[in-house]
């Protein structure tokens, strides 16, 4: 391969980004004019050009507030004798991860409503995390978004952001790499953005890609010595790619040669604080890099050797004996070129879970049975997973950070589609190592029911025999008031056959177990277990045991807590204030930003945003650790003058406090008729390829090509959607394949338009039509509901297996 097409394709995808935005990441609101100063409008990631970034102040920014990340880096632990692999090494090679979560520009700061999305879940096996991005077009220095940088700190797992220079081919301009290494004296201005950037968002450092051409010594030389400034001025990180040798030439190195070592180390001046290697790498050239790395005072390790997955994902082949020896030392660190082929290339979040198992644990999904024979075998085979767990209280949902609802102690509280990896539990250590003399369990993460978020954890299978499921690798000290909480559901009344299993540091592949015991119904129930008689003990692992016999064992786990005490209820947070609103649809849907004082004591894990309902219930609208937030859509109830919001914080134990509220006025009168189902949150049984999700049938459009459709190959196949309140509708209107441009032969022939007002109420059919050949169907109704779905059981005229829908729109008032 070219050994310039992996970083520079990039560039090239970012630019195209400008008129093509990935659904994936699209911004689910459409474009609505900007309240005064834009402070109801959509924030997002912050991008900059080098002279841009002089200008830049977070106190006249107004979306700086809401880019920023609350959740400072945890420590990490890692026993070599807890290792799920014994071929894979702890205290040797690591992995940086490179990824584009989303475009340069328009990149949402905290999340939307949509739940395809990148939602990594192996952090236990990433030393750092670049924010993968830059464009020519659009900016050359983009800063993380907060919800991967809390995701990240939450595992202890280091944020970049990115500095890109890209060559003239691409957009690139020597200007830029000139104007970024400008001094004011003895200062370096663009430099001191940087770090404050990183300090204000806070992050930890930044990658630096230079491959614009035409650049001398001297400017090599700048560049160099902007970074030992940084580095003597902060604590920002960098790290540097083989690119730019000290000639200031352009020119790949596929080692750390005598040609781009400087930029790692120069004398006595650390300049950078790793490199990343290019991939067109070979034995000698990183035995050499080794050697050379050590001769200069520097770890071997703090080099990470390239490999590209973006195009090819596990299929990628790679020489893992070169960089990773059987019964020898690593040679270096590993550096990952976009691996989230695994979502990109996912036709459903069920593949993307599939995908990401296979690329990071192996072919058996279990980071204890790789296979090292495989072209892949699965990194956990290689590198040895690390824990953020080493302090109390310890609390998981098995929350991914995404899902298709909401629930909030065990209650639905939003319905529809979402992402945010603020709200991302710490993953299970060992996903998945279950040891058992007869038939294994299966654990899963379910995305069917929850008790805190939109996820749980799954145990089904035959029981037949002793099953121990790892989960997680921990040192948390056990004193004598410590509680282990799990709460658990059960398909019906009775034994749960569970019993939480820990081991201790003094014995750690020792299990002491603790009998959960039964449940009493078939809701979300919790157990609490004492922990006191092992006080003065630190607990190694924590783990669930499932005994005795059970042909079609099936029990969700939606949270375990170790804490001391009792859950603690947070102080509530104060002076709620809506910055700002814009309207989305005028007088019936708005955006709001919101702040507030956060509540005091610093036990707070994160904030819930509300709407209060007529009949008493709320809405959930949101949720930040930060104190910002923006509401993406407020939907207007029939008339009313006024919505009160509420905030409330969620303390680190899961103990909520007082509401902070205020209310939000409307203006004029609610449409007469209007598409209640436009932009609203949409799901599906399934989609045919990660452009193809619902939200793409509701985003008011069928003229954006034949990607702008709702398409599904799932046996059963559905599309429901939540107007956000129960509304009066009029009408349904369907626009099939042809209304998009498709041949009619895709249009669908037989389908059903069910309603339904709560979400555990039964569906009623207001619509059965059989025998459809038209592009664009209209089915008057008089009904009230919230929720409504489309069915489809015959999908094309022709025997075509794939469901197409363009838009499904719900008219109402």
């Amino acid at each position: 391969m070219s050994r310039r097409l992996p970083l520079l394709l990039s560039a090239a995808l970012a630019t195209a980004a400008l008129t093509v935005t990935p659904a994936a990441w699209a911004d689910p609101i459409p474009a609505a004019a900007p309240a005064a100063g834009g402070q109801g409008t959509q924030p997002f990631a912050s991008y900059w050009y080098p002279d841009t970034i002089l200008n830049w102040d977070p106190a006249t920014d107004p979306d700086a507030r809401f880019n920023r990340s609350r959740v400072p880096l945890q420590p990490r632990t890692g026993d070599p004798a807890l290792r799920a692999n014994p071929n894979a090494r702890a205290g040797e090679g690591k992995i940086a991860s490179l990824v584009s979560f989303g475009p340069t520009s328009n990149n949402p700061s905290q999340g939307s409503a949509d739940p395809n999305y990148y939602a990594f879940g192996y952090w236990q096996y990433v030393d750092k995390l670049v924010f993968w991005g830059g464009s020519a077009g659009e900016g050359l220095i983009l800063a993380p978004n907060p919800t991967v940088i809390d995701a990240a700190h939450r595992n202890g797992v280091k944020v970049y952001g990115t500095v890109f220079f890209p060559p003239g081919a691409y957009g690139g301009q020597l200007q830029w790499v000139r104007d970024f290494v400008q001094k004011s004296g003895s200062r370096y201005p663009v430099a001191d953005k940087l770090a404050q950037a990183a300090q204000y968002y806070g992050f930890d450092g930044w990658f630096i890609n230079q491959e614009t051409g035409g650049g001398d010594s001297a400017l090599a030389g700048e560049l160099r010595s902007l970074m030992q400034y940084t580095k003597a001025q902060s604590g920002t990180e960098f790290m540097w790619y083989d690119a730019m040798t000290t000639s200031g030439a352009v020119n790949w190195q596929n080692a750390l040669t005598s040609a781009n070592s400087p930029f790692l180390q120069e004398g006595s001046k650390r300049t950078s604080d790793s490199m990343f290697l290019n991939f067109n790498w070979s034995a000698s050239g990183l035995n050499s890099s080794r050697t050379l790395a050590r001769q200069l005072g520097r770890s071997e390790y703090d080099l990470y050797t390239g490999i590209d997955t973006e195009a090819n994902g596990y299929n990628t082949g790679v020489d893992w004996k070169t960089l990773f020896p059987s019964g020898k030392a690593h040679t270096t660190s590993l550096g990952l070129y976009r691996p989230e082929w695994t979502w990109k290339s996912a036709t459903d979040r069920a593949d993307f879970y599939a995908k990401d198992s296979r690329y990071w644990v192996g072919a058996n999904n279990d980071p204890s049975r790789t296979d090292l024979s495989a072209g892949w075998p699965g990194l956990a085979g290689y590198v040895a997973e690390s824990s953020p767990i080493t302090a109390k209280p310890f609390v998981t949902n098995f929350d991914t950070g995404q899902g298709d609802f909401y629930n909030a102690s065990g209650t639905r509280v939003a319905t529809g589609g979402w992402n945010n990896l603020s709200l991302q539990d710490v993953p299970p250590t060992y996903r998945w190592v279950v040891e058992s003399s007869g038939s294994r369990l299966t654990p899963s993460v379910d995305f069917t029911d929850a008790y805190q978020g939109g996820s749980s954890l799954r145990l089904s299978g035959r029981l037949d025999a002793a099953n121990t499921v790892r989960l997680y690798q921990t040192k948390l000290p056990v004193a004598a008031n410590t509680r282990l909480d799990l709460v658990v559901k059960t398909p019906a009344a009775g034994p749960t056959r569970l019993k939480a299993a820990v081991s201790f540091t003094d014995a750690p592949s020792t299990f002491t177990t603790l009998d959960v015991g039964a449940n009493s119904g078939t809701g979300w129930e919790r157990h609490g277990l004492d922990l006191s008689p092992y006080a003065g003990r630190t607990i190694a692992q924590i783990a669930l045991r499932a005994e005795g016999s059970d042909p079609g064992y099936d029990l969700r786990v939606g949270q375990v807590a170790v804490y001391d005490g009792s859950v603690e209820t947070p102080a509530a947070p104060a002076g709620l204030t809506v910055l700002g609103a814009a309207d989305v649809t005028p007088g019936s849907s708005q955006s709001l930003r919101l702040s507030w004082t956060a509540a005091p004591g610093g036990n707070v894990h994160h904030y819930e945003v509300y709407r209060r309902n007529a009949d008493g219930s709320r809405t959930f609208l949101g949720a930040t650790p930060n104190d910002a937030y923006f509401v993406g859509r407020l939907d207007r109830a029939g008339g009313e003058s006024a919505t009160t919001l509420d905030v409330e914080a969620v303390s680190t134990t899961y103990g909520r406090s007082a509401a902070a509220s205020t209310t939000v006025g409307w203006n004029g009168t609610p449409p007469t008729s209007a598409n209640l189902a436009l932009n609203r949150p949409a799901t599906a049984s399934g989609q045919c390829n990660a452009d193809e999700g619902p939200a793409k049938a509701v985003n008011g459009s069928v003229s954006g090509g034949t990607a702008d459709k709702w398409c599904a190959l799932t046996a059963a196949k559905s599309l429901e959607v939540d107007l956000g309140s129960a509304k009066q509708l009029a009408k349904f209107v369907v626009k099939h394949a042809s209304a998009g441009g498709e041949s009619t032969s895709f249009n669908t022939r037989d389908f059903a338009v069910q309603v339904r007002s709560g979400a555990n109420d039964p569906w009623t059919t207001v619509a059965d039509v059989t025998g459809n050949t038209a592009g664009t169907t209209t089915h008057p109704v008089n009904t009230t509901a919230r929720y409504v779905r489309l069915v489809v059981t015959t999908p094309t005229q022709n025997g075509d297996p794939a469901a197409r829908i363009y838009e499904f729109e719900a008219w109402g008032a």
